[in-house]
């Protein structure tokens, strides 16, 4: 896939912070998740709701193959997800991630395409050491209550990723 194929610009809907800023809070999200109830992990969704910040809504990524989860949003508030990401510790190097060699990556929802947007960040502080982090990352809009159907699925070499959230979207309280 070529680099123009991606654009880098903050999704709608998310406060003021750069892409690479959004895509550092969400490694940091997730990797502090304790291994019995990381959403990355989770393989149904049980550990979706696992410490969400106020302003965005996190949906977890995962370590490949295929997966499928149930869960429960809130409605009002903007989704920010990856679509295939990779980091690394930063500890020694010059600062800059890793791109992974994109095959093919897509993301959807209820079969509509979503544009995706490619991300670095800057050197981020998780897990107690410097990272640097690149990724392909999607976002939506707040959603309405109601049911809703997300697929991602992208490949790098023999990495597949191919996963469904079927999303309830419920009010806001």
């Amino acid at each position: 896939m070529s680099d123009s194929a991606f654009r880098e610009r903050k999704p709608a809907g998310v406060r003021p912070l750069d892409g690479g800023e959004l895509a550092a809070r969400w490694w940091k999200w997730a990797l502090s998740a304790p291994a019995e109830s990381c959403p990355v992990r989770d393989t149904t969704g049980r550990h979706a709701q696992w410490r969400q910040p106020s302003d965005v809504w996190f949906l977890a990524g995962t370590y490949g193959g295929r997966v499928v989860r149930r869960c429960q949003i809130p409605s009002g508030r903007p989704v920010f997800f990856p679509v295939i990401n990779s980091a690394r510790s930063a500890l020694g190097l010059s600062g800059r991630p890793i791109q992974v060699a994109v095959s093919s990556a897509a993301a959807d929802l209820n079969g509509v395409p979503l544009e995706m947007y490619e991300y670095s960040t800057r050197r981020f502080w998780a897990v107690g050491r410097p990272r640097v982090a690149w990724g392909l990352w999607s976002a939506l809009s707040p959603l309405t209550p109601g049911q809703y159907v997300l697929t991602i699925r992208a490949t790098s070499g023999t990495f597949l990723v191919d996963t469904t959230y079927h999303l309830d979207v419920v009010p806001t309280l």
